[in-house]
């Protein structure tokens, strides 16, 4: 087969831009069910790159791959709230129906199986990608007939019988999944919310009062950080450039969480009327939403959202009539990886480079995107920007706590009787959020997902704000008859896959970490293996480059703090056992030393995975 047209092609498609290698890689995979060798090399000839660097990058996006992939690739979602719902179940009958394992593709080329990170869907899990094609709540008897119809017709849209609610129904949408919208609050998903009411609003406005009213309100960045956004934007405006640039972080990868998925679904034009006011406040004539590869199924969707809001002049030349203020929004489709959530790493995906966080200094509001001024903030935060122009600054402080301003839209999964988007004012407190979703038997509460805060009974009466129990979002619900050192070796595993690999406390530490729970779990750990498992976590975390190795240990030192029977209960008195050959604390005498003190080497109030 001749692929140099189909190469050639996407490439121009594009500009032979190297800066938009994602997006060209995606051209062709689609094109060809592959990026192989001899695309690599073509494609850095086209763009004048190397050829190790599209290797480079096609080995870093998961979603990406250098060898041929079936033509229909079944991703089952494996994060732990889907492995509590059976997905290894599922698994077996998918491999028993097609024939071949996890990891494998059919002879025929028609199939391809794998597990998957979360996919946004753990309220209706277990859940799958297939292709594009969303497929919830499965059982056995769902996944058999999935897999003989996908053998008859090798079509998965024809899975799709019955959409779900809202805009999934959108016919540029059309999946079978459930919003499960549980509680309707007054900032983001109230009735009768007026269109483009805070985007008249601030154009009638100078630039710095809309940075004003913001920063009034009291918001903070919703994706977990909690920066207070008028300051973000006021850096960005008075930075000198030539250019800025604003960014919105659809890219919630964390487990258990999927509020941004029901926004970009039922409040797409309220996202971006937020990006076009933070726009305008900062002096900037070009955005970018980053959506993560497991919502390409809304793309189509957002694409005509975009494209209806230049048609009626709210985006494009002089935005709203407004003399002056251009600005347009394009949609970069991420390609599977995790730390893509952390806004240095998502900016370098943008770029078309490896995800990879960058130190700071400089901040991306001083230096982000194509090294210009560069605000970046998640769907849920540019949504509240938008409400606040709208409603005005008192109203937004009004509502919730004296230092969490707002409601909070919280995706909660597990063992409850009603999954689903909860949008509360910040300060309600775990036990009155566990009795509206109805957990019978709750016994640890995650919050904030993986990278969060495991918080068992006895605490159950902390407030959900930044003070005190702070999320991006997520809040899993386990209950007791789950085994909590199973539900940390997950989270590890998890961070382990996920890690960039760029230093040592993930690459390795986390792997460290992993092994010694795993030695604590089958009986094999002593006293000292517990000493060994702190003083590991807490060097991780203050070496670890950016907020993914600062974060992965925290389910360790909780777990050992809060459940120190199960941890007890599995220890034994004599010597035996393994230890490691590998001596992980002089390996990281060098990141000790780069980091220079006892934080992080980001400012954590800067650190802003998804905000």
């Amino acid at each position: 087969m001749d692929i140099i047209p189909t190469i050639k092609q996407a490439c121009k498609k594009y500009g032979n831009d190297r800066g938009r290698l994602i997006d060209i890689l995606w051209e062709v995979q689609n094109s060809l069910g592959c990026i192989n060798e001899e695309a690599m090399g073509l494609i850095a000839s086209e763009i004048k790159s190397h050829r190790v660097e599209i290797e480079g990058l096609v080995s870093f996006y998961s979603f990406f791959s250098d060898r041929q992939k079936g033509k229909i690739i079944i991703r089952l979602c494996d994060d732990i709230i889907d492995r509590h719902a059976g997905i290894e179940r599922i698994a077996d009958i998918f491999s028993e129906e097609l024939g071949i394992g996890i990891g494998e593709t059919s002879p025929d080329l028609n199939f391809s199986l794998e597990y998957t990170p979360c996919i946004g869907m753990s309220d209706q899990a277990p859940a799958a990608l297939i292709n594009n094609v969303v497929v919830t709540n499965l059982t056995p008897d769902s996944a058999r007939e999935t897999a003989r119809q996908l053998k008859k017709t090798l079509d998965p849209s024809k899975l799709v019988t019955k959409c779900g609610d809202g805009n999934n129904a959108h016919k540029l949408v059309n999946a079978m999944v459930q919003n499960n919208i549980r509680q309707k609050g007054e900032v983001l998903l109230a009735d009768g919310i007026p269109a483009e009411a805070g985007l008249d609003n601030a154009l009638k406005k100078a630039s710095l009062d809309v940075i004003q009213a913001i920063t009034d309100s009291g918001l903070r960045g919703r994706g977990g950080a909690g920066f207070p956004t008028g300051e973000k934007l006021r850096l960005a405006q008075k930075t000198e450039a030539t250019q800025r640039f604003i960014i919105c972080n659809a890219d919630e990868g964390e487990p258990g969480t999927f509020k941004d998925r029901v926004l970009l679904t039922e409040r797409a034009s309220l996202v971006f009327e937020g990006m076009t006011i933070a726009a305008y406040a900062i002096g900037s004539n070009s955005g970018i939403l980053y959506l993560r590869a497991e919502y390409a199924y809304l793309r189509p969707f957002l694409e005509s959202v975009l494209e209806n809001r230049r048609k009626t002049g709210l985006l494009g030349k002089d935005v709203r009539g407004k003399k002056g203020f251009d600005f347009d929004i394009r949609i970069q489709l991420g390609a599977g990886a995790y730390i893509c959530g952390e806004e240095s790493a998502l900016i370098s995906s943008c770029e078309g480079l490896r995800g990879e966080p960058k130190n700071r200094p400089p901040f991306p509001v001083e230096k982000g995107y194509l090294s210009k001024p560069t605000a970046v903030n998640n769907v849920e935060t540019f949504c509240c920007i938008a409400r606040i122009l709208d409603k005005g600054a008192s109203w937004f402080a009004g509502i919730g706590t004296k230092a969490s301003h707002g409601t909070k839209l919280l995706s909660v999964c597990g063992d409850c009787a009603k999954p689903g988007i909860y949008e509360v004012p910040y300060g309600i407190g775990i036990d009155e959020l566990l009795k509206m979703v109805e957990a019978d038997d709750p016994a640890i509460v995650q919050v904030g997902g993986a990278s969060g805060e495991m918080v068992g009974r006895t605490s159950f009466g902390r407030k959900i704000c930044f003070s005190d129990a702070a999320t991006g979002g997520a809040v899993m619900v386990f209950s007791s008859h789950r085994n909590v050192l199973a539900i940390v070796d997950y989270f590890l595993e998890f961070f382990a896959d996920e890690s960039c690999g760029y230093c040592t406390p993930c690459r390795i530490g986390i792997v460290f970490l992993r092994e010694r729970i795993q030695k604590v779990m089958h009986g094999f750990a002593e006293d000292a293996d517990l000493g060994y498992l702190k003083d590991l976590c807490k060097t991780i975390m203050m070496t670890s480059r950016c907020g993914l190795g600062s974060s992965a240990p925290k389910s360790i030192l909780n777990s050992i703090e809060r459940f120190p029977l199960v941890y007890s209960s599995h220890l034994k008195e004599s010597k035996d056992g393994f230890q490691a050959s590998f001596n992980i604390q002089k390996a990281l005498d060098e990141s000790r030393r780069l980091a220079k003190r006892t934080s992080m080497i980001y400012d954590p109030v800067y650190e802003d995975e998804a905000d």
